[in-house]
């Protein structure tokens, strides 16, 4: 797994208002134009370079794609970006307090207790 490709996708998309939407609402869309767009550019100092370096993996694009944090979790995403990104897009849709908190916990709460992903970059 590129961690720091999926790792940098969650940051960004997470620091623009517009882009949380854009992927709340659009997340095949969003994955494909980021990844087109916006993956070379960690790199980019000229114009017209680019790399293919930069690029999801299918399991990674496919759990970016279905918003499957418990399965970016295990792939070694960083749980504190999944976490803020996740509330940002869906804490609107759970009215109780910590309503959204809870419902990462209970559904990365079979990694209690297991050895965890390794999450260094």
């Amino acid at each position: 797994m590129s961690r720091y490709l999926v790792d940098k996708f969650l940051y960004t998309v997470d620091r623009d208002p517009e882009l949380v939407e854009r992927y709340r609402c659009d997340p095949v869309g969003t994955v494909e134009w980021w990844e087109r767009n916006q993956a070379n550019l960690l790199l980019r100092c000229h114009a017209g370079e680019s790399s293919t370096w930069l690029s999801f993996e299918e399991e990674e694009r496919a759990a970016l794609r279905a918003h499957d944090y418990p399965k970016l979790y295990e792939l070694g995403a960083h749980p504190f970006l999944t976490l803020t990104l996740f509330i940002a897009m869906f804490e609107r849709d759970h009215p109780e307090p910590l309503g959204f908190q809870r419902e990462y916990a209970s559904r990365l709460s079979p990694w209690l207790g297991r050895p965890q992903p390794d999450i260094t970059t």
